[in-house]
């Protein structure tokens, strides 16, 4: 058995098909991200028991909670999980504190992971404890539904489309609350989106789900970066570098670090030291031969060729790069990959016109 957790499921609904074999790390987040239809629910709801994939594991490191060919299926209320949906749920006749203390209050003395106490004040709704759901905001509900799923003491943290519900507005107001909980509580947590922003700001391992397969599994960053990726991921392709904020430059512009250089933005407020996670966008990113000279962009590289690949745009090609130790990707068209000789091993300069800070 794996120190990971171990997803092997096979469903046969006729017109959805659904096969994966996952290990993922129990650490940090992993996010299962596709498009609507791609099986992502489906494998969240069989990890906790809700639905059973006949043939199919699971296990948290070893403990098993389903091998059926060994006849074990552990029910929903015996698995230490947490799990979060897309609404809060929550008990509309209880105050927060009572809703809190619903989960809590199952758990014996002993095995209580988290204290209400941390617990509230990691998501901010220390203030709320008297309230009633219905004087509360979506954002608020949702983090009293994930504080009330973090008081039942889970090993693992399911959380299906959590801020899918909520506008932009709030959805902005509860992502800090989610990197806190990343950052300082060490439980690990499956993640399941369809929003490539809320992924490129809160993962660490990333699953691609398509059409009922695990098309990719890996690190984030080099998982984004891969080139052979079905054409419906092509879009959106580009990467995501982990930087720290190295200091401030005279023209109201900060240097942020990273494993392969250094990439300028607007001033940040943060202090020196601290990290910041980016996004770049392939189509952000041009080519050129030389070092640019007499160019308005500020971000300009040395970068190596890895890989060229076809993209379902006509004319189009996406380029594999690496700049140091971190990946990149360029999105340019067929005639100037042959026009400049793109091609594995070439070295190149990299300009960057776009860069996305995600924190």
């Amino acid at each position: 058995m794996t120190d990971g957790l171990r997803v092997r499921l096979r469903v046969d609904r006729g017109a959805f098909r659904l096969d994966v074999d996952l290990d993922l790390p129990l650490r940090g987040i992993s996010a299962l991200f596709g498009h609507s239809g791609s099986g992502k629910t489906t494998v969240l709801r069989a990890i906790a028991g809700l639905e059973r994939a006949s043939g199919g594991v699971v296990a948290l490191g070893d403990e098993v909670w389903q091998d059926d060919a060994r006849g074990v299926f552990v029910p929903v209320h015996r698995r230490a999980i947490g799990y979060v949906f897309q609404e809060a749920s929550l008990f509309p006749h209880l105050s927060v504190r009572a809703n809190l203390e619903f989960g809590r209050k199952r758990v014996p003395v002993h095995e209580r992971r988290f204290a209400l106490e941390p617990v509230t004040a990691l998501l901010g709704i220390e203030n709320l404890l008297e309230r009633r759901p219905d004087g509360l905001s979506g954002g608020e509900r949702q983090r009293v539904a994930i504080a009330r799923a973090l008081l039942a003491s889970p090993r693992l943290l399911l959380m299906d489309e959590p801020l899918a519900a909520l506008d932009l507005r709030r959805k902005l107001e509860i992502l800090p609350y989610l990197e806190r909980m990343h950052g300082e509580l060490a439980i690990p947590i499956v993640y399941v989106s369809h929003a490539p922003d809320e992924v490129a700001r809160l993962a660490d391992h990333l699953v691609l789900l398509d059409d009922g397969k695990a098309v990719a599994s890996g690190p984030l960053s080099e998982t984004l970066a891969r080139v052979d990726l079905p054409p419906s991921f092509a879009d959106d392709a580009g990467v995501v570098l982990d930087t720290i904020l190295a200091g401030h430059e005279e023209d109201a512009l900060s240097r942020l670090e990273f494993a392969g250089g250094a990439l300028f933005v607007g001033r940040r407020r943060e202090a020196v030291g601290t990290r910041l996670r980016c996004r770049i966008h392939a189509r952000d990113v041009s080519l050129a031969l030389d070092r640019p000279q007499g160019t308005s962009i500020v971000n300009r590289l040395p970068a190596v060729v890895t890989a060229v690949s076809a993209t379902d745009t006509p004319g189009h090609v996406l380029v594999q790069l690496r700049m140091g130790e971190s990946p990149l990707l360029a999105r340019i068209t067929e005639r100037s990959r042959r026009e400049l000789g793109i091609a594995p091993g070439l070295r190149l300069w990299v300009q960057i016109k776009g860069v996305a800070l995600l924190n």
